[in-house]
């Protein structure tokens, strides 16, 4: 667990009108429980956790905190950012609307969600990042990427892909990793591997092979399967093991 969160919800936005991770998190705000929006929303409850936790790590904060006790048992409850987050996606549907009726239809506001979170995707991990090295190797470029709590990914590309998106140390990209290229392993001393430590924070039902969702640092959860639930129990100290081909970086319009 490193650093302190530093939220960007400006990359949380996105799609906002018709995204439906911003549709739950409407939902959760009027039913005060995640099992709720998800049914409103007409998703499953582990769709409903995908999208928060998407959205928390692009945000770079948690956007929902779970609300212990009261007459129904407790619930959930969106942070002061996952308010301001809310009414920022209804000021851009707004503005978005109003450029639209003096463009006749056609507006300049279809392609403002072109930026980091306007690439919608199904991977599953989703992390803000700053280009913090660049060692070529070969025909292959190791990059190293750094979150702004300090957690560190490395991606491996091929030369000319680095050329072609003028790789450079301080490029703000977004990293993308599928949950099923993320091995969940309990925690080690291992070094020189594309690693990074957590707290467990989700996991499936039952012992067998499963997802596993790790806390990294605030704001930034990642998602990945172990190969034995019944060795992992929530709160306990975890690594994730990322294959580095399989990160992929993408880049603002």
């Amino acid at each position: 667990m490193v650093g302190k969160s530093t939220k960007d919800l400006g990359k949380a936005l996105g799609h906002s009108k018709t995204d439906k991770r911003i549709d739950i998190l409407r939902r959760l705000q009027d039913a005060g429980s995640i099992s709720e929006a998800a049914r409103r929303a007409g998703v499953s409850y582990k769709a409903a956790w995908q999208a928060i936790d998407i959205l928390s790590n692009l945000a770079g904060t948690p956007l929902v905190e779970k609300v212990v006790g009261g007459a129904g048992g407790g619930g959930a409850q969106l942070t002061k950012a996952g308010m301001e987050l809310l009414k920022a996606s209804t000021d851009l549907e707004v503005v978005k609307s109003q450029l639209t009726k003096k463009s006749g239809g056609k507006s300049g506001a279809d392609h403002a969600d072109s930026g980091m979170l306007g690439l919608r995707t199904t991977m599953r991990n989703q992390f803000p990042c700053l280009v913090s090295g660049i060692r070529k190797k070969g025909s292959f470029v190791r990059v190293e990427l750094s979150s702004k709590g300090g957690t560190v990914f490395y991606s491996k590309i091929t030369s000319a892909s680095a050329e072609l998106f003028e790789l450079h140390v301080g490029q703000a990209v977004l990293v993308l990793c599928k949950a099923t290229a993320v091995s969940i392993k309990q925690a080690s001393s291992e070094k020189h591997k594309n690693v990074v430590h957590g707290v467990v924070v989700r996991k499936a039902r039952g012992n067998a092979s499963g997802e596993i969702n790790l806390l990294v640092e605030p704001g930034i959860t990642i998602v990945g399967f172990a190969e034995h639930l019944s060795d992992f129990h929530i709160s306990d100290e975890a690594i994730a093991e990322l294959d580095e081909t399989a990160v992929v970086l993408a880049l603002a319009n």
